[in-house]
């Protein structure tokens, strides 16, 4: 059973979803930098339409309206909002958490895939942490796989870099980022079942089998060495 409290927040959560943004929102929907289709065979050109214009959007609509409605949020990038998720009004901080994240993490994801034979392989310090992490691309692939496989409903697996820039590969439920826990977020894989259910159904493992095939590592390995320092 709900709690008073609990039920308070809810309502004020909610009139926040429902007040009107601004006519110049702090946030928008970034392209996509290839075309639906372009991960095809292994990510189909529907999925990619609905996950993006649709299920991303509306994260970002609804965080629009939260920050509209909290004044003390103006002015803080996304990336700010989950860093600092604890010092925010406590009202808030579930919306935000939720699509603030939901924002953060898909704009991270649209970066990381790209189409098959065009993403490059690990070079310099990146492949040699993943050598030192996990023995290997192929040992980190298999890793990965197991992290994503193993997360409970919704959520995502994560590789980032933690406070002493060594990696770190963690699932995390929901829309959930790295971010919260002050680490620095280079690669994810979604397994919100909207990621993968219109071509693979419940083959969660499937899916994920078909990731590696549209990893964009060259573009991992120029976060890697942009916010390793």
């Amino acid at each position: 059973m709900l709690t008073r409290r609990a039920l308070l927040e809810l309502a004020t959560v909610g009139a926040a979803a429902a007040a009107v943004p601004p006519a110049n929102p702090p946030f928008t929907l970034p392209k996509l930098p290839y075309a639906y289709d372009a991960l095809e065979p292994y990510i189909d050109a529907q999925t990619m339409q609905i996950h993006h214009d649709k299920h991303h959007q509306t994260y970002v609509d609804n965080l629009n309206k939260v920050v509209a409605a909290e004044p003390a949020l103006a002015g803080m990038t996304v990336d700010e909002l989950l860093q600092r998720l604890d010092t925010l009004p406590a009202a808030v901080r579930t919306a935000v958490r939720n699509q603030g994240g939901g924002h953060a993490n898909h704009s991270l994801l649209w970066e990381t895939l790209a189409p098959a034979g065009k993403g490059g392989k690990p070079g310099g310090r990146l492949a040699a942490a993943l050598d030192q992490a996990f023995g290997g691309v192929d040992g980190f692939l298999t890793k990965l796989q197991a992290a994503a496989l193993g997360v409970f409903g919704s959520g995502w697996a994560w590789l980032s870099l933690d406070a002493a820039n060594k990696l770190s590969l963690d699932p995390a439920a929901n829309q959930d980022s790295p971010l919260l826990a002050a680490r620095r977020p280079l690669l994810c894989v979604d397994v919100w079942e909207h990621a993968y259910y219109l071509k693979y159904q419940n083959r969660r493992a499937e899916y994920l089998k078909a990731i590696p095939n549209v990893i964009n590592w060259d573009y991992v390995t120029a976060r890697y060495e942009k916010l390793a320092g």
